[in-house]
């Protein structure tokens, strides 16, 4: 009896999943292709139309920009 694909002795490679992911992946890439001009087209008008925010992390500079008080202040 031959074994199954989903069973794996573990000691070589299994031939059958290898080819099954190259397939897909095949599969994946032609199916995919045809959107990559619409894609790039999008990122291009994103990067044209969205400005780039500043991430700003620290609390400390937020409250002095806003002209908050630390809460110890009198």
């Amino acid at each position: 009896m031959s074994p199954k694909v989903s069973q794996s002795t573990g000691y070589a490679p299994n031939v059958q999943m290898s080819a099954f992911g190259y397939v897909m992946a095949i599969i994946l890439v032609i199916v995919l292709l045809p959107m990559l001009p619409i894609l790039v087209l999008a990122w291009i008008l994103w990067k044209i139309f969205v400005p780039e925010q500043e991430h700003e992390s620290r609390f400390e500079s937020w409250r002095t920009e806003s002209g908050k008080q630390p809460s110890n202040a009198s």
